[in-house]
């Protein structure tokens, strides 16, 4: 894969990102065009530049995500004699972009670190009508004013006198406000005469507190709380309404582990696969109830697959388990990798002994569950696994596959490393030897199928995982959508060959996070170009396949603080009062589903199909930075077909073990 350059990201970031999303002034897209972003990031930064997020910069600052500066600057409407006042200078990016747009730009930084840096980057690049200073920006800059256009790159909690004030008539502010230090509203406030203001709403955003004697203090408290101001998203009595009606339609849960199922069973009835996803991957609530929906749907709907977001090779030697066939070693070894504790955990360890017992008491092998694994981290275990079977069944091409696989060697323990190596062209890659393994296994045919079926199957699936990991680790280094929509489009193809391995009559469960489970086509993902499993779903079995969704409002947490860290059981912050989960709360209704595509209440589902914030934490968990980290946009109502809801939930009862992974395609929330 030929590594793109920086101007050729540019564009594809002009076209993907900003034109794909409405925006058309030609004015910004230029600019936008020819501003290099890579120069305002860090160096170890600039393979991102042109990813769709915002990027961390010094002192705990961002770089606003591409999307949010043509937005604003589009709303701003900047003429080419206009002299622009920029409040949050940052970087110095958006200054930057505004200058080939206005005749000049004043930008005003309270760190001075950001300010000097960003002053030298304007000037070495030749931007030499940008002034920048250090100071508070609440106040604007008086001695420069007035402006015809003022932008504000950080959210305050109120429009700041100063700058209304040194807006010339006719001119115009665009500023974030919310009472919230992480979540505002945009607005565009435009002067027309010498007391009156015009104001309109574009959107909710998210952007990094406005701090100043007119806006927030450093503690993230408001400084100067003059009069109340608009909420982000539902208004309390709005809020109020909808959390009666959701308790109106909601089926209570007195006990997760003997409340009757049965209406939920009836309305997955007729579903080939039913997804079961969670808002955290360390909430032992959320697996238990998951561990009680799948028993239901084993015992009373044939379902015969239990597919979970976890690699090959390690799910095989559950498979093996259930099937009373692993060894104790195998199970010692299975799961060691970041983050172990995710299924080393003793609600798993309940499921897996609850359906080992299950299928020793069932009749046929057809109607014994097998579990498998979704995932695609494993090159080197599923190399090992290929490598194994080959030398039981033809030793000849076992040698033959040794060649090929040869090629990933110095990388088994460390693909990061060789996905960043092939991608700064340093290394050609072992493309064409995965590909070449995978063909020669589909072919193969041995010559007592039935003995040897699912063996075969076996080490097709992990020289399938060996091809997607390669190109996997490889697109890593090519952006964040490439690297999630190939690992979901894996993830749903080894469900499918899994499904078609099984017979016409299979069933599956699926385990994954609400981010795979949900449709990416009700949520932000969305607009990133980004696809799930849900989604591909709900594309390929249509009303057959049945999403479920759960969430929580506060309690324990297992997580870790970064990738690779060690897990540590830690309080989850009450959810946001603007988010989804906040409605649920307000229901008072503590444990409960809720149906969304057979609602009994319409109006209710037409109410949810409304975007709101919602919840997703990983195996990772920023509180500091929860809003920023852990939320986003997403219409819930077409998200999923029901939603399980605990109100306060403890950590999982994990198994820590060792790890191996250092360098994740999840970074940074490991979804």
């Amino acid at each position: 894969m030929k590594t793109a350059t920086f101007h050729e990201q540019r564009e594809e970031m002009v076209q993907t990102q900003i034109v794909a999303r409405g925006v058309v002034d030609p004015l910004v897209l230029a600019s936008m065009r020819e501003v290099p972003r890579e120069e305002f990031v860090g160096a170890r930064y600039h393979e991102f530049a042109y990813e769709d997020s915002p990027l961390p910069i010094e002192e705990g600052q961002t770089i606003s995500q591409p999307y949010i500066v043509a937005l604003m600057l589009e709303a701003a409407r900047i003429g080419p004699a206009d002299r622009v006042l920029e409040v949050g200078a940052g970087s110095g990016y958006a200054s930057a972009v505004m200058s080939r747009m206005a005749g000049s730009v004043h930008a005003i930084e309270r760190h001075r670190t950001l300010a000097d840096t960003a002053r030298a980057r304007l000037t070495r690049l030749g931007y030499d009508n940008v002034t920048v200073v250090t100071g508070d920006g609440t106040k604007g800059l008086s001695q420069s004013a007035p402006y015809d256009t003022i932008v504000v790159s950080a959210g305050g909690t109120e429009v700041p006198e100063p700058l209304l004030e040194q807006l010339r008539i006719g001119g115009r502010l665009i500023i974030p406000v919310g009472h919230e230090p992480r979540t505002q509203e945009l607005l565009r406030i435009v002067r027309t005469g010498v007391h009156s203001y015009d104001r309109d709403a574009l959107g909710h955003v998210r952007f990094v507190p406005l701090i100043g004697t007119e806006g927030w203090a450093k503690d993230a408290h408001a400084v100067s709380p003059r009069r109340p101001g608009p909420t982000v998203e539902v208004k309390p009595g709005g809020r109020d309404r909808l959390g009666h009606a959701i308790a109106a339609a909601c089926e209570p849960i007195l006990d997760q582990e003997t409340a009757s199922l049965d209406a939920l069973l009836a309305r997955i009835d007729g579903a080939r696969i039913v997804m079961i996803g969670e808002s955290t991957h360390g909430t032992s609530e959320f697996y238990r109830m998951r561990n009680r929906i799948t028993r239901e749907l084993v015992m009373k709907q044939g379902f015969t697959i239990v597919a979970i977001e976890g690699d090959w090779p390690d799910v095989a030697v559950l498979d093996r388990h259930v099937h009373g066939k692993a060894s104790a070693q195998e199970c010692r070894d299975a799961f060691a990798r970041f983050p172990a504790w995710m299924w080393r955990n003793r609600e798993t360890a309940e499921f897996i002994d609850w359906l080992a017992a299950h299928n020793l008491r069932a009749g046929s092998a057809d109607a014994r569950v097998g579990m498998y694994g979704l995932d695609l981290y494993s090159l080197g275990k599923s190399i090992a696994a290929v490598l194994a079977f080959l030398d039981r069944e033809d030793p000849r091409a076992a040698e033959a596959a040794r060649v090929r696989y040869g090629c990933f060697s110095p990388w088994e323990t460390d693909p990061a490393t060789y996905g960043r190596a092939t991608a700064s062209g340093r290394l050609e890659g072992c493309e064409n030897e995965a590909v070449t393994m995978l063909r020669q296994l589909l072919e193969m045919r041995l010559t007592d199928p039935v003995r040897s079926r699912d063996p075969l199957f076996d080490a097709q699936r992990n020289a399938a995982v060996v091809r997607e990991a390669e190109r996997y680790y490889r697109a890593m280094y090519y952006g964040a959508r490439e690297s999630w929509n190939l690992r979901d489009r894996h993830m749903f193809a080894t469900l499918q060959s899994v499904l078609e391995h099984r017979g016409p009559k299979a069933r599956a469960v699926v385990w994954a996070h609400n981010s795979h489970v949900g449709d990416a086509t009700a949520t932000e993902m969305a607009a990133r170009g980004e696809t799930n499993l849900g989604k591909l779903a709900r594309h390929a079995f249509g009303a057959a396949a049945y999403l479920i969704g759960m969430g929580t409002d506060r309690g324990t947490v297992a997580a870790a603080s970064g990738w690779d860290e060690p897990m540590r059981v830690r309080a989850l912050r009450n959810s946001h009062p603007e988010s989804f989960e906040a409605l649920c709360r307000s229901s008072g209704v503590p444990r409960f589903l809720l149906p969304l595509r057979a609602s009994r209440d319409p109006a209710l589902r037409e109410a949810l199909a409304e975007p709101r914030i919602e919840r997703a934490v990983g195996v990772i968990y920023r509180p500091d930075t929860e809003i920023l980290s852990h939320y986003f946009q997403a219409s819930v109502a077409r998200q999923f077909d029901e939603w399980v809801w605990f109100e306060e939930t403890k950590a999982v009862d994990a198994q820590e073990g060792a790890t191996e992974d250092a360098d994740p395609g999840t970074y940074p929330f490991a979804l």
